[in-house]
C-alpha cells in the first residue's frame, strides 16, 4: 500500500510548524501525490491562526495548485467532553475537510467515561468529517461503543504515523484503534501530521501495522485513486478533478 493523499499536514500559518502552503503543495507534486489536505491547527492552540483564516482559506487558494487538489480543511480542538469545537459553524460549513481531535493544551484528559462521551459527542456533528488521532494513549475511551457511533455516523478514523513517536503509548493504541474499525467497518486514513513539507506523505509506521493485522484495503480511503476521490468529492461538495475515464 502507498498513499495518494496527504490527509493531515500544517503550515507556518501556526509558529510550531516551518513550511508554506505552498511549499507543502509543490513538494506533494514533486513526490507524484495528487491530493493534499491543509488542516492547520484551529484558534485554540496557542499559535493557531485566527478563525479568519479558515473563512478566507477556501475564498483565497485554489483548490488545484501544480496539478495537486488542495483540500482547504482545519484541525478543530475539542474544547470540552461534550463535543464543543474552537471554530464556528460559518467556518466549518466552507471547509472541504475537518478534522477534530483532543489536544492536552486545549483540553487535559479526564476519564475514560468523559472520553467516550465526548467523541460520542464529535459522531454527531455533520460538520465533522475526520477524527484526528485517537489512538492517543492519554484519552482511552469504550472503543467498541465509539467506533459503533463512528460506523453510524460515516465518521472517518485517522491513523496517524506521527503518533507512533510522539505520543507515548500510541503505537499500541493505534493497533488497537485500527483493529476495533476493521471489526466495526469503519473507513480510515493513514496520515503523516506534517510539520515540514519533507515530513508529507511520511506513513510508513501505520501502513506497516495495518499489513501487520491485515486490514482490509478498502477501508483505507488514501491508498487508492477513486477511492479518496469519492470521498473529497463527498466531503468538498465539488467535482474537483475528472478522471480520465469521465472526460
Amino acid at each position: 500500500m502507498e498513499i495518494v493523499a496527504e490527509t493531515h499536514c500544517h503550515t507556518c500559518a501556526c509558529d510550531h510548524a516551518f513550511s508554506t502552503l505552498y511549499e507543502n503543495v509543490r513538494y506533494a507534486a514533486k513526490i507524484g501525490m495528487p491530493f493534499l489536505c491543509i488542516t492547520e491547527h484551529a484558534p485554540a492552540m496557542a499559535d493557531g491562526p485566527h478563525e479568519w483564516f479558515f473563512r478566507n482559506l477556501p475564498k483565497v487558494v485554489p483548490e488545484r495548485l501544480d496539478g495537486v487538489v488542495v483540500l482547504r480543511g482545519a484541525e478543530a480542538n475539542i474544547m470540552d467532553y461534550d463535543g464543543k469545537l474552537d471554530l464556528s459553524t460559518r467556518a466549518l460549513e466552507r471547509l472541504d475537510w475537518v478534522i477534530a481531535s483532543y489536544h492536552t493544551v486545549c483540553i487535559q484528559p479526564s476519564t475514560e467515561e468523559d472520553h467516550t462521551r465526548g467523541w460520542l459527542a464529535i459522531a454527531e456533528n455533520p460538520l465533522v468529517d475526520v477524527i484526528g488521532h485517537c489512538g492517543d494513549a492519554r484519552y482511552p475511551f469504550d472503543m467498541e461503543t465509539v467506533m459503533r457511533a463512528f460506523a453510524q455516523n460515516g465518521k472517518i478514523v485517522e491513523i496517524n504515523a506521527h503518533s507512533f513517536s510522539a505520543r507515548p503509548g500510541s503505537r499500541e493504541r493505534c493497533r488497537e484503534v485500527a483493529l476495533a474499525c476493521k471489526r466495526q467497518g469503519v473507513r480510515i486514513v493513514c496520515s503523516s501530521d506534517a510539520h515540514f513539507f519533507t515530513e508529507i506523505g511520511q506513513v510508513g509506521p501505520a501502513l506497516e501495522m495495518l499489513r501487520e493485522i491485515d486490514f482490509p484495503e478498502e477501508l483505507v480511503l488514501n491508498t487508492d485513486y477513486d477511492r479518496f476521490l469519492a470521498v473529497a468529492r463527498e466531503k468538498s461538495g465539488r467535482r474537483l478533478i475528472e478522471t480520465e475515464s469521465e472526460r
